[in-house]
């Protein structure tokens, strides 16, 4: 049944049934060497090709002609009810199949086994799972290719997690993580024009230089394609700065598409929040996800995210201090945004999707020491600015997944696409804290009097158990959830999200307010499983925990005052973006070693940490 659960999820994951552990809670990590390739999005437009387009750069002319013929693009209606009825239809009628052919080959299986006809091996018996699995990656692969929306956002769930899912889906659905099929260059253009430029002002009166999407066989991709909106390179006009820019926009009449998709969804799980049959309530679930979803529609509110995250980061808790980002962030350009366009600062890099493949290309292997050094400098990255804004602020990157983490060329981590926020409480903070401080302090995995501290903490952030759940059910869900380091969970429950036995089997309801910290703390722990890293989120959440409880939050009235300290600290960055490059210059044969050496430092660090962690009491 194990079996069944792995491949069934995928499926399933995209139902109803499906977004939470594995599901709701997760985003994205390291994705395996993938082949990118677009589809084009289905708009209801003339304008919209079926092939795959690419970007190509071109400087502006001065050509009235064109900002004419922009004023002339048809922009593609939003979808009706009756447009949306249809696609839940389109979904159900192509996903049950799926499901019902592997229970069909299931049933066939124990007919053969109990008529005593059973000829198969466990050879043959792999090769028939392995036929299901790519006849039903195929089908889901086009299932969500033609209806995209909200339904591309679970197929990166199910991409990202290799540890859960069969490859033949990972591998299918691989091709939504970072870019989809991008819409035609002067629609996107005439959407810059409506809603950024001034009255008086012509598109290359604002961009000397624009990535234009154009038709093969001239094939250069755009920066990005997501369900939301699409990424151009540019470089602005001397009088808005002259700098290189990357442009975003929002794909016209998509707010009614995704807004639709899981408004469906919600509707057919509404019938199902009190199915004991299921893990927990994703009526729930779908709510908090609709909620944020509504607001990654508008680009003024992620500009302002965007730098909001960017000052709590940048400065101490208290405000006095200056502190190092060990990833960058974009910026927005003053006086070029708008709901539907943002104009931010350009990363040069590839997403995390495609940096298996960009080492390939390299000649880096990805299982060197070089590549598993980068994969601790990205956990401890994305450990400490996940941390800091959840405990801290409550205030959170709440969409991270492989097409918004990049790695830069010149090795440095960057996160972008800030359209999903979120904001906790700071009661839950409080309690979250607390939680991070009672799973670091704990004596073992088994104490009774442990597991009841941190069992009524989860359970005073609002996690409802079922009634007949163990009496170790609530602290092993915390474990499960934020101690990837944990050998044996409490209760005799299995680490697999998708197993029966899965402590989220107990879950009868999880607090909407916490469910996109979930996902913040899976894709962590996605990615730490993908590189064979025991990772501990409570471990590493910990000391900002303790300040936060010892200080809560209140800012000195010294917040603008400069120490040496902080001069100090951007002189280190420097210094550690030299160190950097320099490196990246050496010879393979001084490379190498150099890595092994500091990988196998940092492991026997950080192994030192956790068994000195558990024997201080």
């Amino acid at each position: 049944m194990k079996r069944l659960h792995s491949c069934l999820g995928a499926t399933v994951l995209l139902t109803p049934f499906a977004v939470f552990s594995v599901n709701a809670l997760i985003p994205s990590a390291l994705s395996s060497a993938k082949q990118i390739q677009f589809r084009h999005d289905q708009l209801n437009t003339n304008a919209v090709s079926s092939t795959m387009v690419e970007a190509t750069t071109t400087k502006n002319n001065n050509d009235d002609n064109d900002d004419n013929d922009l004023d002339s693009v048809e922009f593609p209606p939003p979808l009706s009810q009756l447009d949306r009825i249809q696609r839940s239809a389109i979904f159900w009628s192509k996903a049950m199949p799926i499901v019902a052919n592997y229970y069909g080959l299931i049933g066939s299986l124990k007919l053969q086994e109990l008529l005593g006809v059973d000829n198969h091996t466990e050879e043959t018996i792999e090769k028939l799972w392995a036929e299901k699995h790519e006849d039903g990656a195929k089908k889901l692969y086009e299932t969500v290719a033609d209806l995209k929306g909200f339904y591309v956002k679970t197929a990166q769930i199910i991409s990202s997690r290799q540890d859960l899912f069969p490859k033949q889906y990972t591998d299918a659905l691989s091709v939504f993580s970072d870019n989809l099929d991008p819409m035609p260059a002067k629609l996107a253009k005439a959407v810059i024009k409506q809603e950024l430029l001034n009255a008086d002002e012509s598109f290359e009166d604002v961009f000397a230089e624009f990535d234009d999407i154009v038709s093969p066989p001239r094939r250069m991709e755009p920066l990005g394609a997501a369900s939301v909106a699409q990424v151009h390179r540019a470089v602005l006009t001397e009088k808005y700065g002259g700098k290189e820019v990357a442009v975003k926009v929002q794909r016209p009449s998509i707010e009614s598409k995704l807004m639709g998709d899981i408004a469906n969804l919600k509707a057919i799980s509404k019938p199902f929040q009190d199915v004991d049959a299921l893990p927990l309530d994703y009526y729930t679930v779908f709510a908090e996800l609709e909620k944020q979803l509504g607001d990654e529609f508008d680009f003024v509110a992620e500009a302002v995210a965007m730098d909001r995250i960017f000052s709590s980061l940048t400065r101490s808790m208290d405000g006095t201090e200056a502190t190092e980002l060990p990833l960058v962030m974009p910026r927005p350009i003053p006086g070029l945004v708008s709901k539907r366009v943002l104009v931010m600062d350009y990363l040069k890099g590839v997403p995390l999707s495609r940096a298996r493949e960009e080492m390939l290309k390299k000649g880096i292997d990805p299982d060197s020491p070089e590549a598993k050094l980068f994969g601790r400098k990205l956990l401890s990255a994305l450990t400490y600015c996940f941390g800091r804004n959840i405990l801290e602020t409550g205030f959170f990157h709440a969409d991270p997944h492989p097409g918004n983490i990049f790695v830069l060329d010149n090795g440095e981590i960057g996160l972008i696409d800030f359209g999903q926020v979120k904001q906790i409480s700071g009661r839950n903070r409080e309690t979250l804290a607390k939680v991070m401080v009672a799973l670091d302090d704990r004596l073992s995995d088994d104490n009774p009097e442990d597991l009841l501290k941190i069992g009524n903490l989860a359970l005073e952030l609002g996690v409802e158990l079922n009634e007949n759940a163990k009496d170790e059910a609530a602290a092993a869900v915390a474990m499960w959830l934020f101690d990837g380091s944990t050998e044996n969970l409490p209760g005799g429950y299995d680490q697999g999200e998708l197993s029966p036995n899965s402590p989220v089997r107990e879950l009868k309801s999880f607090p909407q307010d916490l469910v996109l910290v979930g996902r913040s703390s899976i894709l962590i722990k996605g990615l730490s499983n993908r590189l064979g890293i025991k990772w501990s989120l409570s471990h590493e959440w910990a000391p900002i925990a303790r300040k936060v409880l010892k200080e809560p939050g209140a800012v000195s009235a010294r917040a603008d005052r400069i120490r040496f300290k902080a001069v100090v600290s951007v002189f280190r960055g420097w210094a550690k973006g030299r160190r950097n490059r320099l490196v990246q210059k050496l010879p393979p044969s001084v490379r190498s070693p150099l890595a092994r050496a500091l990988l196998k430092l940092e492991e026997t660090k950080s192994k030192s940490s956790l068994r000195m962690n558990r024997r201080k009491k």
